[in-house]
């Protein structure tokens, strides 16, 4: 009878307990395997294509745009924008005196100025106090002339505020608007990339997600379906987007 009763109990309890963890609302216990419930995400296909934007706010904006509020102070003065100045009026308000937008492609009727930033010695030197420069520079294959470039049309003392995609869904239509993406970053090596250029203590470089936010950004589901401590929660091993803050030396 007691070898019966042990019996039992090595087959039950590990079961019982398995169940009892499955239940508990704390990530300490995962499911056991088997147990998983992938509801709405057992498919290969994303819920939307289009990193979120026919559902609502897409996830990589919302860490972008809490950037930008963090250092709006920064966005004053002559303030450089890539494609559109959509994040300077928002962000800058009235300490911009002058917004320019900087395209590659001509036709874009918001640029005033056409220039590819690996080689654009037409912008003079020391010209911006500020370049906002959003999920732009994995589009660029030379990275390392932009930040030249980018450094060099910088005032003294300017600052760019810069980020990048991390773990992302890749837009590659490799049209002439569009352009290629060509790399991915991590906080790491936008590190690396930022001090060849600037000072190493001027340059700060954060990254914000979390496994979470990730999985919902790669299936295309708005910041709305998320709550706010599910998005604020930071796990460097899931960086959705980087950020960097970089500052260019003032004249002695």
């Amino acid at each position: 009878m007691k070898n019966l009763i042990k019996l039992i109990a090595r087959r039950t309890l590990p079961a019982a307990y398995s169940w009892l963890a499955t239940q508990r609302q704390d990530d300490r216990y995962p499911p056991s395997v088997g147990k998983v419930k992938f509801g709405s995400l057992r498919r290969v296909e994303p819920i939307s294509q289009e990193f979120g934007f026919d559902r609502g706010d897409p996830v990589d904006r919302y860490y972008i745009e809490n950037f930008l509020a963090d250092y709006a102070e920064d966005i004053h003065g002559r303030v450089l924008e890539i494609k559109d100045n959509s994040y300077t009026q928002k962000f800058g308000g009235d300490r911009v005196v002058k917004s320019d937008v900087l395209d590659v492609i001509e036709g874009n009727l918001e640029a005033t100025i056409i220039a590819d930033l690996t080689c654009a010695d037409q912008i003079p030197s020391d010209s911006f106090d500020c370049l906002v420069v959003t999920q732009t520079l994995q589009m660029i294959y030379d990275t390392k002339a932009a930040l030249k470039t980018i450094h060099r049309i910088l005032k003294p003392g300017g600052v760019v505020l810069a980020t990048f995609p991390g773990i992302s869904q890749i837009n590659n239509d490799d049209d002439e608007y569009n352009g290629s993406w060509y790399w991915s970053f991590t906080s790491l090596s936008a590190q690396r990339l930022f001090e060849e250029v600037f000072p190493k203590s001027n340059v700060k470089v954060e990254s914000y997600g979390n496994v979470l936010a990730a999985i919902s950004f790669l299936q295309g589901l708005a910041v709305e379906e998320l709550r706010r401590e599910e998005l604020d929660h930071r796990d460097r091993h899931y960086e959705v987007i980087i950020t960097v803050r970089a500052v260019k030396s003032e004249v002695i």
